[in-house]
């Protein structure tokens, strides 16, 4: 398994699918999914690079709760395929992700078309 150092940027952006105004995380970690709906954009090879070049939506498909690492969101994209697994920021000050989605798609996750 390939081990890295995230060394991306963390900036702001506009979410693509609800137009939520995302602020960076305040702990500087790279914020990768939007906080109010969780949806994403396949932009990153490895978190923080910005070096895909799919552009796909992301979309959250289910969520996991896992004992050292807390709450993981699984995207899917919707152009490509390709799934990828991402922490939640239910601690940030600012922003933190929308429980209520996040424990909705534990009860409700998608099923692959």
């Amino acid at each position: 398994m390939k081990r890295f150092t995230v060394r991306g940027t963390n900036e702001a952006f506009t979410c693509l699918h609800c137009g939520t105004e995302v602020t960076p995380l305040a702990n500087g970690s790279v914020r990768n999914h939007c906080p109010a709906c969780l949806w994403s954009r396949h932009v990153d090879e490895n978190p923080g690079d910005r070096a895909a070049d799919c552009g796909g939506a992301l979309q959250p498909v289910r969520a996991e709760s896992h004992p050292k690492k807390g709450w993981i969101i699984i995207h899917r994209c919707t152009e490509c395929g390709m799934e990828r697994r991402n922490k939640a920021a239910l601690d940030d000050p600012h922003q933190p992700d929308a429980y209520d989605v996040l424990i909705d798609l534990t009860v409700h996750p998608e099923v692959p078309a």
